[in-house]
């Protein structure tokens, strides 16, 4: 058959078409629980949580304001497309975060009444606010379990305006205004809250003196209390610009792309975070674009520039901390730079926290022609519409640091131009008491103004990098199981691999150090490990390595000497040892054999094992004696507390011992190989016995009334060890099927949350397709529908969709299990 050679005009339309096509097809999800912005790492992490990007103030991902504005100016109108105007206080009563003060206080109840005005409170303690943990630096340590505050302020005038309490608390708390319970409020607030008084709350003022006293419980983790009273103040009119209509946003693995409708002119905003798990040098680059592309809607001209205010607060744990901003040019970049005047190098730890110090940096090519400068937070917007006059050397609290981009003339065709944000650590972690740079640092030669140079001039390339990154992840995702599912690894990407920080050990290993957000902060731990590999399995095993090297090396060195795994390496950025409290043994060597056999096949050989065999077999000859039948240890699952005889737990154990198995015949080793294979193939017969339970195969031994979701088996599936018959798992999917709610399958028969890692995991394990649709479509509805307005949650309820606890975590890096489970397939 003959073919006609098409005309170029018509190829021409045919290449559009097939573009336009393939653009589609690989759309994201126009709604995300939270949208990334900027994703590097657990400390420069920013996240939009609404819809609309000039709806809110972008935050890091513990939820603390860390805000980015955007204006444009078309012709002599300014619209705001990014951020939004926050409401102004002036303080009553001064929280510790604005400004440490006075309070008395008692840790043993000081007896009825305590919170009155004329209780005798002269024996009281003195100290000053916050009160809390190691996080308190400026004011008084609390780690205990209750703290009785009060302070004493006088008003001359009862204020007029709106009034608010300000509240950041940790756990539990009640707080009385001259005597009166004004808020009972349960659970940490993670961030300082603002909560509106009343008509009624307002009227427990009076002239003269008043007391504010508040009693905090501390039911475990973190301690924190700090308080203030603020009056809420009228926005200035010079602020205030009409919104531009967001027309559209989407997401992609490595980018976040809204578009709007600024009057005549349309502007196209992209955030791109180049996280290309296969370019080691790219991903440690803390550098991210904000690309801008205008264009007009009609045939005219117009004039157009861009303004944007990158806030301090990037810089700082708290933003009463000083900072100091400058402005300055080098390698043909304009660059502006901040950071805290103490610069408490490595000194914050924990899970609610952000880093303060080290240095943000927003830059832009001299091309652009740009301006930049530096204002108070308060006076950026209005800078923009009165042509304020710049300073390049700035102290105080939150700063603003502004880029004016010109565009000139600007018609149908469209202009773009970019800024560079970028943060250096200087020193990222402390690794049994060495602290090491950051990997892009850890080079002769290296700095930020280097590096911000190189992420400008090879800008088109890394955009090229990110594309092709995006539209592999969605079509892998796409192919094993719809795009609903490739829609969820999408919201994914991101999330996890900004939940780890890429350093070199002293001996010259790559760690990929996770932080465990929004649980306790700790470093490296092993049970976040294991759900995240999926992802690093797929695209780089390598950072898998980088993940368990410090473990190997935690037991190797002689550190650890007990005959099973750490549970992790200490508390984010502190990594000098386990400080978990409780030892998990069965859940960490299970995890730590699974995923170095889960290495050696994706590899297709089994060096790595052979590096770390020895420890490798104390770990299996652990879960030989004590791994079928586990006593009341905790699991991965730990919030759902201690559980016996954890049917599968047990399931973990015999897969791992499998696992070494296949390790030792592919090293060669056919007896060792042999021994371990049957003592799992013996546990598996015992197993089925002691977990029967009918329809499907209960949550702990011999109890049928209980059952439970069997994840741990997909590595068995995944590994093609064979251990457990075709007919478990079909027992298995049928009964899930059957006990779905709204928003999936739960976790167990305790309760009706689940973890949403698990349940895909649960899913690939079904023969047909159907059946794994079945069970993954809630995860896709939860992540579409949860009112929780978050970095994703891996801890969900299933019956209404609301985050139960976690966020930002890189467990949801184990959504791509049904994509590894696919790959492994494949010869």
């Amino acid at each position: 058959m003959k073919f006609f050679k098409k005309p170029r005009t018509f190829r021409f339309l045919f290449l559009l078409t097939f573009v336009a096509a393939v653009q589609q097809a690989f759309s994201q999800s126009a709604h995300a629980p939270a949208y990334p912005l900027v994703t590097h790492n657990p400390y420069f992490s920013i996240w939009s949580g609404t819809d609309q990007l000039n709806a809110s103030n972008s935050k890091h991902w513990t939820g603390k304001e860390q805000p980015m504005v955007g204006l444009i100016k078309v012709d002599e109108q300014i619209y705001r497309f990014m951020g939004t105007l926050a409401p102004r206080y002036s303080s009553i009563l001064a929280t510790g975060e604005e400004k440490p003060s006075r309070w008395q206080y008692q840790d043993e109840y000081p007896g009825d009444g305590w919170q009155g005005e004329l209780f005798p409170d002269h024996k009281w303690k003195i100290g000053m606010s916050p009160f809390g943990d190691a996080r308190a630096r400026v004011g008084t340590a609390w780690t205990g379990k209750d703290l009785w505050v009060r302070r004493k302020f006088r008003l001359k005038t009862i204020p007029t305006g709106p009034l608010v309490l300000k509240l950041h608390q940790d756990d539990d708390a009640e707080v009385f205004l001259n005597g009166k319970l004004i808020v009972n409020r349960k659970g940490a607030t993670g961030n300082m809250v603002v909560i509106p008084f009343d008509e009624e709350i307002k009227s427990a003022l009076k002239l003269g003196e008043n007391i504010l006293a508040v009693h905090c419980l501390n039911t475990g983790g973190g301690a924190w209390l700090d308080a203030g009273i603020a009056e809420q103040v009228a926005d200035r009119p010079i602020d205030h610009f009409p919104l531009a209509e967001q027309t559209h946003v989407e997401m992609t693995a490595t980018q976040t792309i809204y578009t709007f409708k600024c009057g005549a002119v349309n502007l196209k905003l992209t955030f791109s975070s180049p996280l290309i798990l296969q370019d080691i040098k790219l991903l440690s680059s803390p550098a991210s674009y904000l690309s801008f592309e205008v264009s007009a809607s009609d045939e005219l001209q117009h004039q157009v520039s861009v303004f944007t205010g990158i806030s301090s607060d990037l810089a700082v744990n708290q933003s009463s901390q000083e900072v100091r901003a400058i402005a300055y040019t080098s390698k043909g970049q304009s660059i502006l730079k901040v950071g805290t005047t103490a610069q408490p190098l490595l000194k914050n730890k924990g899970d609610d926290v952000r880093i303060d110090w080290g240095y943000l940096y927003v830059s832009i090519p001299f091309s652009a022609n740009a301006k930049q400068y530096i204002t108070r937070a308060e006076d950026a917007l209005a800078s923009f519409r009165k042509d304020a006059k710049p300073s390049r050397n700035l102290r105080g609290t939150s700063l603003m640091l502004n880029t004016i981009i010109p565009f000139g003339s600007v018609g149908a065709e469209s202009k773009k131009k970019f800024l560079v944000l970028g943060y250096d650590e200087l020193y990222a972690v402390q690794y049994f008491n060495q602290n090491l740079k950051p990997l892009w640092r850890d080079v002769p030669g290296a700095t930020m103004e280097g590096l911000l140079s190189e992420a400008a001039i090879g800008y088109d390339k890394v955009i090229g990098k990110c594309n092709l990154t995006d539209t592999t992840v969605y079509k892998d995702a796409l192919a094993a199981g719809g795009e609903h599912y490739a829609r969820v690894c999408v919201l994914a990407y991101r999330q996890s691999i900004a939940a780890h920080q890429l350093v070199r050990s002293p001996e010259g290993e790559l760690l990929f150090l996770s932080k465990e957000n929004f649980s306790n902060g700790s470093i490296n731990t092993v049970d976040v490990t294991y759900p995240s590999a999926p992802l690093y399995l797929l695209y780089n095993p390598e950072l898998l390595k980088g993940m368990l090297n410090g473990i190997f090396s935690y037991s190797e060195s002689g550190k650890w000497t007990k005959p099973f795994a750490a549970h992790d390496l200490g508390t984010y950025p502190i990594a000098n040892g386990q400080t978990y409290g409780e030892d998990m043994p069965v859940e960490e060597s299970g995890n730590m054999i699974i995923l170095t056999a889960a290495i050696a096949a994706a590899e297709k050989n089994a060096e790595y094992a052979k590096k770390h065999w020895k420890t490798l077999t104390v770990w299996t000859d652990y879960l030989a004696q004590a791994g079928f039948d586990p006593g009341n240890q905790l699991c991965t699952d730990d919030f759902a507390g201690h559980l016996a005889h954890n049917a599968n737990l047990s399931v973990k154990a015999i897969v791992a011992i499998g696992a070494y198995a296949r390790m030792a015949d592919m090293l060669g080793e056919k007896q060792t190989g042999a021994k371990y294979r049957q003592l799992a193939a013996g546990m598996v017969s015992k197993w089925m016995q002691k977990a029967d339970a009918g329809d499907h195969y209960a949550l702990v031994f011999d109890d049928q009334n209980t059952w439970s979701q069997k994840y741990n088996m997909v590595w068995d599936k995944v590994l093609a060890l064979n251990l457990f018959p075709q007919q478990v798992y079909d027992r298995e999917i049928r009964f899930y099927l059957n006990h779905q709610n709204a928003f999936g399958l739960p976790l167990d028969s305790r309760k009706t949350y689940t973890k949403s890692d698990w349940i895909i995991w649960t899913a690939t394990m079904a023969e047909k397709r159907v059946d794994f649709k079945a069970l993954a479509e809630p995860v896709f509805n939860y992540a579409m529908e949860t009112s929780s307005r978050v970095p994703m949650s891996d801890w969900h309820e299933t019956l209404d969709g609301r985050m139960v606890g976690f966020q930002a975590r890189s467990v949801v890096g184990g959504y791509f299990m049904k994509v590894l489970a696919d790959k492994m397939k494949t010869p």
